[in-house]
């Protein structure tokens, strides 16, 4: 589905983020990035959903080279990304608007993607009358409204407590077994890494080149969090990353 070939990245001001990085993400697969901070994980996510581009490299898309968004991608951002001034079914139906669904049909999608992420009560509300977790919530179903093939996400969770972070992990699980959408997880938490995806890419400090690629094929359901495979896994993965230089 997704194929990351010796992509690398220099910034204007000389920075060199990327290096010759190269992956692949099969049709389906659940994909965490993880690597210390500044190793240009959130720049490789970027250069995946086209809204980058690479120095050199490419990303392709089932053959066809990404050079600018596609439809077929989401991305959801750390930050959330709500407008302020639209409440929350306005956010969830951004996207299709913008696609120029017909207004029957956009009353469907989101209204059933309100439902699925339980957040229908909220409708009416807007950005700055909700929690962390359910604003996380809003930008996960605009993303999926659109119906993507494909989930990008950039630290969704970091912003939330522990006990919202595990019940969003969660959520995402159900979301991914239902849907069997390929998606691409940038997070700094090795437990979160581990609990949700199936492929680990794992960067070294910057500039990031991929270091190793742990294949955790476990991961999938509530209960591997509990496992003493993921707590191996867990230490793999952590034995795995460079910690020193930023």
């Amino acid at each position: 589905m997704i194929s990351v070939d010796r992509v690398s990245k220099v910034y204007e001001d000389g920075t060199v983020a990327l290096k010759d990085v190269s992956f692949e993400v099969e049709k389906g697969e659940s994909c965490s990035i993880i690597g210390p901070s500044g190793c240009g994980k959130s720049t490789l996510l970027f250069i995946i959903s086209g809204l980058l581009k690479a120095t050199s490299g490419e990303v392709r898309i089932e053959g066809r080279k990404i050079d600018c968004p596609s439809k077929d991608v989401s991305l959801v951002l750390q930050d959330y990304g709500l407008f302020p001034w639209m409440n929350v079914y306005e956010n969830v139906a951004f996207g299709l608007r913008v696609r120029k669904v017909k207004k029957d049909d956009e009353k469907v999608i989101v209204n059933r993607t309100l439902d699925e992420l339980g957040i229908k009560n909220f409708e009416k509300h807007y950005p700055k009358q909700l929690s962390g977790g359910i604003r996380q919530r809003v930008a996960i179903a605009r993303a999926l409204a659109t119906n993507p093939r494909i989930l990008l996400m950039d630290e969704p969770f970091s912003s939330l407590d522990a006990l919202n972070r595990e019940k969003m992990q969660n959520l995402l699980l159900e979301i991914w077994k239902k849907s069997r959408i390929t998606f691409v997880l940038v997070t700094h938490s090795i437990e979160e890494a581990v609990f949700l995806s199936r492929k680990i890419v794992v960067l070294s400090p910057r500039p990031g080149t991929v270091k190793k690629i742990i294949e955790n094929n476990s991961a999938g359901e509530e209960e591997y969090r509990f496992s003493d495979e993921y707590f191996r896994k867990c230490r793999e993965v952590r034995k795995s990353i460079e910690f020193g230089v930023i």
